[in-house]
């Protein structure tokens, strides 16, 4: 059975789709982009201020699902620009110190023109 998540402490899903599914002992999270939530509004100018607000709704997503960082088994994390790799890297290390398996990538272009999106798997307890 699937479960989906739902925290207004994260920003609301902008589409057809859930905050994050738990399925078969695993919680796959849509990507996070920096978001406030309740406003929906892009938190911040620089990768680093996005990359914090990202990482907290992240952050809200686990902790509505009893779980934490250390719980995150894989990232995937869309870039606008691969220049900010080395202060995003910065930001993300602080949050993600279990060191997950991660892919990172620059696109083209990202929601709501935002500096960069995360999205994680977790193991459940």
């Amino acid at each position: 059975m699937l479960q989906k998540t739902y925290t207004p402490n994260a920003p609301e899903a902008i589409g057809p789709y859930s905050q994050a599914v738990r399925a078969n002992g695993f919680l796959f999270a849509s990507g996070q982009v920096p978001l406030t939530p309740g406003t929906g509004e892009v938190a911040g100018a620089t990768i680093e201020e996005q990359a914090h607000r990202a990482c907290q709704n992240i952050k809200a997503i686990l902790e509505a699902n009893g779980l934490g960082f250390e719980d995150v088994v894989k990232t995937t994390c869309f870039l606008a620009d691969m220049a900010d790799f080395a202060a995003f890297n910065g930001v993300y290390g602080s949050y993600f110190t279990g060191k997950p398996a991660r892919s990172c990538v620059a696109v083209k272009e990202l929601p709501k023109k935002v500096l960069c999106e995360i999205e994680i798997i977790a193991a459940c307890k």
